[in-house]
């Protein structure tokens, strides 16, 4: 009778140990190798809440110019420039650029091609102040000079242009 309830007894334990241990989750299989995505950029900062629009087109073209560094020259734009381009652009109130559009060209497409690209580049613009939002959007009319070789300046920020 002793040995009945030790061999019911050890049966017991071992179904209470057993119980408490959960089964080994299946190997789940090994993920492929991800490239490293970036985080997106911050999200870009409103200026303060009332700035004028010349001040405000100061910032735009500081930021238009930093972001494309290789496509902007540094000194004065040469005398007779290869083109003159006015351009139409319009930010929205997150700083997307929601239009843009050539106004007077001289119809070098290459250059054209620059313009539309540093515009799109630039992209997300600094928050446009809230007194300057029409319908949630900022219209800006911008001038770029092109030297021959086919960087530009903004002309809100631009040099003098040199005599000869």
């Amino acid at each position: 009778m002793k040995s009945t309830i030790v061999v019911t007894t050890t049966a017991a334990w071992a179904l209470l140990l057993g119980a408490c241990t959960a089964p080994v989750p299946p190997a789940a299989p090994s993920a492929p190798a991800t490239r490293y995505v970036p985080p997106p950029p911050p999200p870009p900062s409103r200026p303060t809440a009332s700035m004028s629009l010349d001040r405000y087109k100061h910032v735009l073209a500081r930021h238009i110019s930093q972001v494309n560094a290789d496509k902007v020259f540094a000194g004065n734009p040469q005398a007779m420039l290869r083109s003159v381009v006015v351009v139409k652009y319009v930010v929205d109130a997150n700083g997307r650029l929601a239009h843009s559009e050539i106004v007077r060209s001289n119809g070098d497409s290459a250059i054209v091609a620059t313009t539309m690209s540093a515009l799109r580049n630039a992209a997300p613009y600094p928050l446009p102040p809230s007194n300057l939002l029409e319908r949630g959007r900022l219209e800006v009319l911008e001038t770029l000079l092109f030297n021959d070789d086919g960087r530009f300046q903004l002309r809100t920020i631009a040099e003098p242009q040199r005599d000869e």
